[in-house]
């Protein structure tokens, strides 16, 4: 739906639509029927632009410079509005913020392990939602209390297109949970440490490198996590489905077949005997494209990692190596 022309007038400050951008902002300096002349001033350049005024949005001139943390205080809650103000964050290193309830992650393309540490789940832990800066930990620990005051199941949607940081955000979203519902003092393995120690399993056999995302997850998964009466974590499903199979036999360049098979070949020697294993570049299921490698990720320390995972969920090594 277009902005009702009754809103922009002479002298109006816009949103209007740009090839490179996406949207900019200018001033209407002029209303010809139901179109509208703005004014675009980028840096030292200046043009002028003639728009319908269906495709002219108002701008909100009183917005903070730092933007809101919560788009529902937004004066106009249309498109360039929204973008603007997860840029403006985004420039901050403000990667979350929220809609209401709803969080919104804008993926930083980098680690930032400062965000999740063990301080910061402290922080999150028992505080109402919106008290504190937008974080996924708030969505978390909201659902855990709501699992254990209303004494019902509660979901978690984590959706976004390839590349969005879906992956990563399960994943932190487990570790809240666990560090919420862990036994401290339980020896041996705890049902916590499988639930997380699934997540390199699960991304070995199911995740690959594609053109937008070194670690995309070529499936879909259900995660289900128990509780009992106190709060602990009882037990855990997970049931996964689309699996992308045809990756198996057939890749892209410049993309990868599953992990687990380049975590193989840089398997210890003894075990690279063991299965028979060698260069990627001479399987036929590995070499269909030129991509063999990840940035900054160690395949051989990755096989370990994931032999070490196995062993936590409950896979012993005769399994392992059947």
């Amino acid at each position: 739906m277009g902005t009702p022309m009754n809103v922009i007038v002479v002298g109006s400050h816009v949103w209007v639509e740009d090839p490179n951008v996406a949207w900019i902002d200018g001033e209407v300096t002029a209303i010809t029927d139901s179109n509208a002349t703005v004014v675009i001033t980028n840096g030292d350049a200046t043009k002028t632009v003639v728009v319908s005024l269906s495709n002219v949005y108002p701008k909100d001139t009183e917005t903070h410079q730092a933007g809101v943390d919560d788009m529902t205080k937004l004066a106009y809650l249309h498109e360039p509005g929204v973008l603007h103000n997860l840029s403006t964050r985004y420039a901050l290193n403000e990667i979350y913020t929220y809609t209401g309830n709803i969080l919104i992650a804008v993926n930083p393309f980098r680690r930032l392990p400062h965000l999740y540490d063990l301080d910061v789940m402290e922080q999150y832990k028992g505080a109402a939602f919106g008290e504190l800066r937008p974080h996924l930990f708030a969505v978390a620990d909201a659902c855990y209390r709501a699992i254990i005051n209303e004494q019902g199941s509660q979901s978690i949607l984590v959706s976004g297109e390839s590349g969005a940081g879906k992956t990563e955000t399960t994943k932190m979203l487990m570790r809240y949970l666990a560090f919420m519902g862990g036994r401290s003092c339980t020896e041996g393995r705890t049902v916590e440490q499988q639930v997380l120690e699934s997540n390199p399993v699960l991304e070995a056999f199911g995740n690959a490198k594609t053109v937008k995302n070194n670690n995309s997850s070529r499936f879909g998964k259900f995660v289900e996590i128990q509780f009992d009466k106190y709060g602990k974590i009882s037990g855990a499903a997970i049931r996964t489905y689309l699996l992308e199979r045809s990756r198996v036999c057939q890749l892209s360049d410049p993309e990868r077949n599953y992990h687990c098979f380049y975590m193989l070949c840089a398997a210890p020697p003894e075990d690279a005997k063991k299965f028979k294993v060698a260069d990627p570049r001479t399987f036929h299921y590995l070499n269909q494209t030129n991509c063999y490698d990840v940035a900054n990720v160690d395949d051989a320390r990755e096989y370990l990692e994931t032999r070490n995972a196995l062993d936590i969920v409950g896979i012993n090594v005769e399994e392992q190596v059947s």
